[in-house]
């Protein structure tokens, strides 16, 4: 019970401190954003190998871009405002290669988030996971919908 006290403040942390960019922010030619932390070490996650898919009319997942999450666990290049169109979006954490980088055998091998982007208006996303070897939790920040172009 403890641990799931413990795992909900860390998430809320993750909430609270994380904030998906306005339009006209600096990172707003970035509309999404990854943050990762590792529950065990209490730090953030760099080097995690991610994937960013979008899924195609025929129903398969198309590769869109991948990258590494910096030393801050974040990563920010995936997509661009123009890039980011309305459709069904897949992040897959490589979580293997991360924990058997530092020695454990996880449980999983990859962690995926699905989602809709931009179905009623265009918004920014920043999506959290908080990984351990043998869970992983995620949780997302999405802005208000905004007319491309605009600034408020």
């Amino acid at each position: 019970m403890a641990f799931r006290s413990l795992l909900f403040v860390v998430l809320a942390g993750l909430v609270f401190f994380s904030e998906a960019a306005p339009l006209g922010s600096h990172d707003s030619k970035h509309p999404l954003i990854v943050k990762i932390l590792d529950a065990v070490r209490g730090s953030p996650a760099s080097a995690v190998p991610i994937k960013l898919y979008k899924k195609a009319d025929d129903g398969t997942w198309q590769l869109l871009n991948s990258g590494k999450t910096n030393e801050y666990g974040e990563i920010h290049e995936l997509t661009t405002e123009t890039q980011f169109v309305t459709g069904l979006y897949k992040i897959e954490f490589d979580t293997l290669t991360y924990w058997k980088g530092l020695g454990l055998n996880p449980f999983h091998e990859h962690a995926d988030v699905v989602f809709t982007a931009n179905d009623s208006g265009h918004r920014h996303y920043t999506i959290a996971a908080l990984l351990s070897p043998f869970s992983y939790s995620t949780t997302a920040v999405v802005s208000e919908p905004k007319e491309l172009g605009t600034t408020h």
